[in-house]
């Protein structure tokens, strides 16, 4: 048995894959990779954990030149909606998936909740509900983290697309791929060859993160900060390829007073915890997200 004081090569191995997975939009052209590595992206995810172990998905792995294109369409018309109807998204150009591989996605099947914690009487009903909607979505992250991680180890890279979640792209990858459409593509991941070994992006200090022995309020993340991501640095900070904000050359004039809530293990330097607010929807306009307002 390993000594768990004791960090072995193994260890270090799977972190280093952790720390490499990338959210990729620039694949090689002209590549492609066979159906065995494919297979073994897939059988990982085959090996997530799900509630009740009830395994609610199935895999569809899109390599045919034809059907890819197709789906691929799907997801351009899917992008051009972002753009007329959730303004001020900072939405990308679906084109590179012409240049994937493959895509995989991971599809939910929403029966297998019956399986879940079930209320015995109508008081119990919205808690339970509640509470199995969110053992599903969970089970199916893990599912889709699993085939990520699994895309890396390849040396492939690879992006998360939720997009075929709406009811409306859910309907016509349906169409294009004949799953029955009451089930739902929580998970759409293209695989490709990257064009150049890309940094990591953005990520909370580990100090901030990691709370020992109870919630450290000191770490907190305020609404204010919130709204100030939403509105001002959430465009900058999904796609540029620098881990620490503070490497930024523009880090003063984009983040401002922020810098610290933002950069170091403390948050919310007066512990200071606040009650819940509604954030349904955007509540402020920044220069980042005026567009939803035209």
């Amino acid at each position: 048995m390993t000594d768990p004081d004791t960090t072995d090569s193994e260890t270090i191995a799977f972190a280093d894959v952790v720390r490499q997975r990338r959210s990729t939009r620039k694949f090689e052209p002209g590549r492609a990779v066979g159906r065995d590595v494919l297979t073994r992206i897939v059988d990982c995810g085959r090996w997530a954990p799900s509630g009740a172990n009830t395994q609610c998905w199935d895999f569809i792995v899109v390599d045919d030149p034809d059907r890819r294109e197709a789906v691929r369409q799907v997801f351009l018309d899917q992008a051009h909606r972002l753009v007329d109807h959730a303004k001020g998204f900072p939405a990308v150009s679906k084109n590179y998936l012409a240049n994937t591989v493959a895509i995989v996605l991971v599809l939910g099947d929403p029966r297998w909740k019956v399986c879940f914690p079930q209320p015995t009487s109508p008081d119990w009903e919205a808690e339970y509900d509640d509470n199995n909607e969110a053992i599903f979505l969970c089970s199916l992250g893990a599912a889709i983290q699993n085939i990520q991680l699994a895309v890396t180890a390849e040396g492939l890279t690879s992006a998360w697309l939720s997009g075929g979640g709406e009811e409306t792209t859910n309907r016509e990858l349906a169409a294009i791929l004949g799953y029955p459409e009451w089930m739902r593509a929580y998970g759409t991941i293209p695989i490709g060859y990257p064009v150049a070994t890309q940094d990591r992006r953005y990520r909370r200090p580990i100090e901030q993160v990691c709370h020992w022995n109870g919630y450290e309020p000191q770490h907190y993340r305020r609404h204010a900060q919130v709204d100030f991501y939403e509105s001002t640095l959430r465009p900058f900070a999904m796609y540029r390829d620098i881990e620490d904000l503070r490497d930024w050359d523009d880090y003063a004039q984009k983040l401002g007073d922020w810098g610290p809530a933002f950069t170091t293990g403390t948050a919310n330097p007066d512990g200071r915890l606040e009650p819940e607010a509604d954030f349904t929807r955007p509540r402020t306009a920044g220069r980042a997200t005026k567009a939803r307002n035209r």
